[in-house]
Formats: C-alpha cells, sequence, structure tokens
C-alpha cells in the first residue's frame, strides 16, 4: 500500500492546466457502449477509476486502447451483459453502464457497485428510473438481474435529482422509439457534457443543465472523438491548496463557470481571485479568515466533493464556521484524523464546527476516501513538520498523481510505500 509524504510549510505559486473531469470521463466512457463504432476519448486522465472502468469494458468485450493522454473504445465485439462483481465493487460508476448495456443488449445484470464509504447512495432512483422505461428487475443472490426485452419511452419523475440515475436514463433512453422526459433531473454540467456527446454521435437530447430532460430516441448512434470537459473540483482542490499555504496560483483550462459556489466561499475567506474564461488565478492571505456557514446542496449549490477540502481550510483559518452536509450522511470521517493534526472539530449528525487555530501538526493519517484523502493532504501542506497520508490509491480515483501536481507548485509532497 503507498502514501503519501507531506512536508509542510511550502508556500504554493506557479500555474497548471486542469485535467478533463472524473465525473464526466467515466459516464462517456460508459457511453460508447451505446455504438459499435469507435469512440475516442482525448486528454484523459491517468486515474485509478478509468483503468478500472476501461477493465470492465474489456471484460464485456470491448477493446480499449490508449492513445496517449486519451484512448479509444471500440465495442463492436461487445457479448456479454454480465458486468463482473469484483470490479463492480470496487468502482461506482459501473452503474454507468447498466442503461447502455440495456439499450444494446435488452437484459444486464449487475451486483451493487463500491467505491468511496461516504454514505449509503442507494441506486434505487437508477432502477426506478429504468422500470419506468419498461424494464423489469429482481434481485437472486446478491445480483440484480433487469430484464429489458419491454423497453419502451416514457416519463420519469426522480424524487431526488440523482446525477448517475439522470445520465443512465438518458443513456438507456437514446435508442428507445419515442420521447422520454426525464422531470426533476439533476443539473451538474458534467450531464451537459454527456448530452453534447450523445447528440454528436447522434442522439436527440435536450434540456441538460435544466430540471426538465427530453430524449426522442434514435436508431443508431455512431462513433466520436470527444474532448471531456475539465474537473471543476481538481480545479477547486488546487485553488484550495493554494489557498492553504497563503499561495497564489492560475490555472489553465479551467472550468469558471462551473465554479461560482467554491469561489464564492473562498472569496469569503480572504482570497482575492480574477476570472477569465477558461483561466482563474488565485492570491491567498497569509492566514484565511473562516466563513460562517457552509451548506452542500445538488447543482448549482455548494458540491459535497469540495466540502471536506473547506473543512481543512477551515482548521486553519481565523474564527470558527460551521459546515452541514446536506447530500451524504457520512462525509465527516476525516475530522477525526484532522483534530489529530491539531485542529478543533465538533461533529454532530450532518454537521460540524470548526474553530480555527493557528498552527496544524504533522501526523500518520489514513484516507478513507477519495476527497477526504485529499483534504487530508491540504492539511499537511499546511502543517509544522511531516504528515503521512496512508492508503494513497483511494486519493489516485480521483487525481492524476496529484504529488506531482503539487509539487509542480513548490509543494513538498513524495509518493512511498507504506
Amino acid at each position: 500500500m503507498e502514501a503519501f509524504i507531506v512536508e509542510g510549510g511550502y508556500r504554493l505559486e506557479g500555474s497548471l492546466r486542469v485535467d478533463s473531469a472524473k465525473n464526466a470521463v467515466l459516464p462517456l466512457m460508459a457511453a460508447s457502449v451505446l455504438t459499435p463504432e469507435e469512440v475516442t476519448l482525448t486528454d484523459v486522465p491517468d486515474i485509478a477509476d478509468r483503468h478500472s472502468m476501461a477493465e470492465i469494458l474489456s471484460i464485456l468485450g470491448a477493446k480499449v486502447t490508449p492513445t496517449g493522454r486519451g484512448l479509444t473504445i471500440s465495442s463492436g465485439g461487445l457479448h456479454n451483459w454480465e458486468m463482473p462483481d469484483r470490479l463492480s465493487k470496487r468502482i461506482r460508476s459501473s452503474i454507468f453502464l447498466l442503461g447502455p448495456i440495456l439499450s444494446r443488449f435488452r437484459r444486464a445484470t449487475v451486483t451493487y457497485p463500491g467505491g468511496c464509504e461516504i454514505g449509503l447512495r442507494p441506486i434505487d432512483l437508477h432502477l426506478n428510473g429504468l422500470k419506468c422505461l419498461g424494464v423489469r428487475i429482481h434481485e437472486e443472490g446478491g445480483l440484480i438481474h433487469c430484464d429489458g426485452t419491454r423497453m419502451h419511452a416514457g416519463e420519469i419523475h426522480f424524487d431526488y435529482p440523482s446525477v448517475g440515475a439522470t445520465e443512465n436514463v438518458m443513456m438507456a433512453a437514446a435508442l428507445l422509439p419515442g420521447e422520454t422526459v426525464i422531470h426533476n433531473a439533476a443539473r451538474e454540467p458534467e450531464i451537459v457534457d454527456l448530452q453534447q456527446m450523445m447528440n454528436r454521435m447522434g442522439a436527440k437530447v435536450r434540456g441538460a443543465g435544466g430540471q426538465t430532460i427530453c430524449v426522442e430516441g434514435v436508431k443508431a448512434l455512431h462513433g466520436v472523438t470527444w474532448k471531456p470537459m475539465p474537473d471543476r473540483i481538481v480545479a477547486g482542490t488546487l485553488l484550495a491548496a493554494a489557498a492553504i499555504t497563503g499561495g497564489e496560483i492560475e490555472l489553465t483550462d479551467a472550468p469558471v463557470s462551473d465554479m461560482v459556489a467554491v469561489n464564492a466561499k473562498l472569496r469569503e475567506m480572504g482570497c482575492v481571485l480574477h476570472e477569465e474564461p477558461h483561466r482563474l488565478t488565485l492570491t491567498a492571505p497569509r492566514r484565511l479568515t473562516a466563513f460562517a456557514q457552509l451548506q452542500t446542496q445538488p447543482h448549482p449549490g455548494f458540491p459535497t466533493d469540495m466540502q471536506v477540502q473547506m473543512l481543512a481550510l477551515l482548521c486553519a483559518s481565523e474564527g470558527t464556521g460551521v459546515v452541514v452536509e446536506n447530500v451524504f450522511e457520512n462525509r465527516f470521517t476525516h475530522a477525526g484524523d484532522l483534530n489529530r493534526m491539531g485542529a478543533h472539530i465538533l461533529c454532530s449528525g450532518r454537521t460540524a464546527v470548526v474553530r480555527g487555530v493557528e498552527t496544524l501538526y504533522g501526523a500518520r493519517v489514513t484516507a478513507r476516501d477519495l476527497r477526504g484523502g485529499a483534504a487530508l493532504v491540504l492539511a499537511g501542506l499546511r502543517a509544522q513538520g511531516v504528515t503521512q497520508v496512508d492508503r494513497a490509491d483511494l486519493i489516485d480515483r480521483g487525481y492524476d498523481h496529484l504529488e506531482k501536481q503539487l509539487c509542480a507548485l513548490g509543494g513538498k509532497v513524495t509518493r512511498i510505500e507504506a
């Protein structure tokens, strides 16, 4: 198992280009199943979840070929509709393949997906949406068997605007005759990116980014070359890294228009941000000022994937701030590790109260999920001494060699066998 060694006390400064978004790349890889022709994704980050998804596609019969910074997927030889149990439990985004496989084979067998332990994240919204399209579902022996022989266009209303369920139904409906309407759809920008690529493949999808999405089924889709959108969470994490060290950073290829909520909180903490199309600069004060309150919400509210990074910033800020987690019920698991580093965090249910301290101290801590692990690295950048963050593999799920990116900005972060 690998770990990150973080030497604190170095001010981050410099310029970096933002990678393509993990949360866009994975559903786009799943969408490649909708056509037997080649789909090429350019500028795909070297993250663990990408490799897990590629392995699942290969087992299903697709050919996945790395092409420099990108990859080409050919699903013409797809012959399997049963997703591998071991890999599905490793990566939650495996559930994105359910809709495309049903569209291709009219049947699918899946297990409950895995991923980070940040809450229950049930897939009932995915399954209920597919039932509205005529899919018959039954569970047996821990497997979910889906029969789509009677699939049809339909009308779906989600009780909660789930990103994954919205994308799954969009893909499942792409080749169904008639019009499918999705009400209370998630509005995240990654859904817009999926719509745009699908439409370039010949689909007829409209409304992404709003609360109602319409999918008019077509007979077939064709291949495409597509560059996924940049990663707003990676961009936010890098901004937070500069902010906690009192640094100055420039991000190019940044999804500026999708980062309004995060940028507003950084300004509230005393950072100066300058925004241009696809370019963002941040200059941080020597010590941040605590914001009064942060509440996570579905887009366009504050993203849950940036909550714990902002919690780390609060730990080293002047004043007291409150964080309320409204999306997942188990996203304060790293509070104990941050307290070991000298922070003062009091958690009760979905609320954390943080009293900022002047100094954090290096310690040996453990990543328990992707974003929480990144937050511990951020705290280590500010801390006196050396911090060891175990389970670097969890951080690798969504960051392309985070240690190299931070070192490029003047940080001291190395990877070791632990």
